[in-house]
């Protein structure tokens, strides 16, 4: 098992500080994210440790950070209010079995349609959701009870103590990488804080801000092992239909959010992470988080990004920072609530300004206006909306963008042949946005008797360039007149077995193309 955790990528001192960073970083999201789905602060450290290390075990990239997230907590706040807990574990459950199903038939490969484009507005919209999420750190609760903005000394310790953490993280490097810059600033500030006796806001002050007033005296984040418990659900249709819309949706953010932050990954480190693996991972994650009390999660591209920069490439920096979160919840609790928010505030805000595309300002001068503006769509659609929903927007937008480009690029060549037989050849295929300038480029009346459509350069693709040529077809039928199809390949003959009663196709010098093959994981 060890050979497997330390693979050739790894240095096991980096993993190891990295991992360290990371589980620092991984309590508070952790808990905020519970407070988003409406569940206990324990459900979401028991989802980041449990994620964390099957990810990191058996996922398909080495380097990247499972944990609960945002994404997925938004998805089941209306499952836990309307059902209680038990659902959410069992739908948590039911949606990781979908994503074994997905990296069993090999699914995952599919990430690869996701454009360029797109994939820029994700990493940005990315980086401000970060961002955004990080300026709630900056509210406090006022005298009268209600969510305000920090004011005065206050605000000026807070901003001053998340600066002095950004510098550290820039500067360090410049001296010495013998250890994370990330870690040095946490534990440099955590110091200085309860050294001068500063007051600045914690950890656990955080936690304490979530809960009811009657509970927040006794606020911790100590707790005891995850236990295996199966959801107590009535195991019936009913049940199915409760829990199953939420699972799928579940499974697909869960996936989409993963397989872009392995997307991402390989690009930093230029390696290969296999995306099927990822998904079984994901999915076996899901399922213990389900059997053992967790909120269910995915892929972090935060964490995962401080993980990459603090120099974790191998299993053992995921592992290690679920162990060490583990050990906080079950052994040093005291020792995570007392950590500043303002130096993990620090340690974000420097993710924010790695994760960003500042060159996309550069890119957009070079890029056609639909891809720019594809990019701004789905950075705009993740910061307002969803990760899932904006990265489904993009690829559809990208599909019709592309569609109607190419619906522009059909054009014909037309001659004569030796038998007295006009030729049109065709260039681009045919398609359903193509249709309308392909029924353009003939002219029935005035043709011979005998037309052949040469598809050397074309295709058919869809049915309606099938329903197309029918229609022509008809035309010189009408006329008097026959119609060739000539130069088929094979797939194209397959759909247009339908019109063979319009048309005559030389399948004599149809020739056979080969198709390319994906390559498995």
């Amino acid at each position: 098992m060890f050979s497997l955790i330390i693979n050739k990528e790894s240095n096991v001192k980096n993993d190891l500080l990295s991992g360290l960073t990371v589980a620092l970083a991984l309590v508070p999201e952790a808990v905020a994210f519970a407070f988003v789905a409406g569940v206990a602060p324990m459900v979401g450290l028991y989802a980041a440790f449990i994620m964390g290390l099957v990810a990191a075990a058996l996922g398909g990239r080495p380097g990247m950070i499972s944990g609960a997230t945002g994404a997925m907590a938004v998805v089941v706040v209306a499952l836990v209010a309307s059902h209680g807990i038990q659902y959410l574990f069992a739908a948590v459950a039911l949606a990781g079995l979908l994503q074994i199903m997905f990296g069993v038939f090999r699914l995952g490969k599919f990430i690869r349609l996701v454009p360029y484009p797109v994939m820029l507005g994700f990493v940005n919209g990315l980086a401000i959701v970060i961002f955004l999420a990080q300026l709630s750190q900056f509210k406090v609760i006022n005298a009268s009870g209600a969510l305000g903005w920090m004011q005065n000394g206050q605000l000026y310790l807070m901003v001053g103590l998340v600066a002095l953490t950004m510098m550290i993280i820039h500067f360090l490097p410049k001296l010495t990488t013998a250890v994370p810059a990330s870690l040095v600033a946490i534990i440099m500030v955590t110091l200085m804080v309860h050294g001068l006796s500063m007051d600045a806001r914690t950890v656990i002050d955080f936690v304490r801000d979530m809960l009811p007033a009657a509970e927040q005296a006794t606020a911790s984040l100590e707790g005891n092992l995850p236990s295996f418990t199966i959801p107590l659900v009535p195991f019936s249709l009913e049940t199915l239909k409760i829990i199953g819309p939420y699972a799928v949706i579940l499974s697909l953010v869960g996936l989409i959010e993963s397989l872009l932050t392995l997307s991402l990954i390989d690009d930093l480190t230029n390696t290969r992470g296999r995306g099927n693996r990822e998904c079984t991972a994901q999915g076996l994650g899901n399922i213990a988080n389900g059997f053992f009390g967790g909120m269910g999660g995915c892929a972090m591209i935060g964490q995962s990004m401080i993980n990459i920069n603090s120099g974790g490439r191998g299993r053992l920096s995921g592992v290690t920072a679920a162990l060490v979160l583990l050990a906080c919840i079950l052994f040093a609790a005291n020792l995570i609530e007392m950590i500043p928010l303002a130096a993990l505030v620090g340690v974000m805000f420097m993710v924010v300004l790695g994760t960003f595309e500042w060159a996309s300002f550069r890119i957009f001068r070079g890029m056609q206006t639909s891809d720019a503006l594809i990019s701004i769509l789905v950075a705009s659609v993740t910061v307002y909306a969803d990760l899932a929903i904006a990265v489904i927007v993009g690829v559809i937008v990208s599909a019709l963008v592309f569609a109607w480009e190419h619906a522009k690029h059909i054009a014909v060549t037309t001659y004569i042949d030796e038998d007295g037989w006009k030729v049109y050849e065709l260039h681009g295929p045919i398609f359903f946005g193509s249709v309308s300038n392909f029924k353009e480029l003939f002219s029935p009346k005035d043709d011979p008797n005998d037309v052949v459509i040469e598809f050397k350069k074309s295709r058919v693709s869809d049915s309606s360039a099938i329903e197309a040529l029918h229609g022509l077809a008809h035309k010189y039928q009408k006329l008097g007149k026959k119609l060739h199809l000539r130069h088929l390949s094979e797939d194209c003959m397959q759909l247009l077995d339908d019109a063979a009663r319009y048309v005559e196709i030389n399948v004599n010098e149809d020739p056979r193309y080969k198709v390319a093959v994906d390559v498995p994981d």
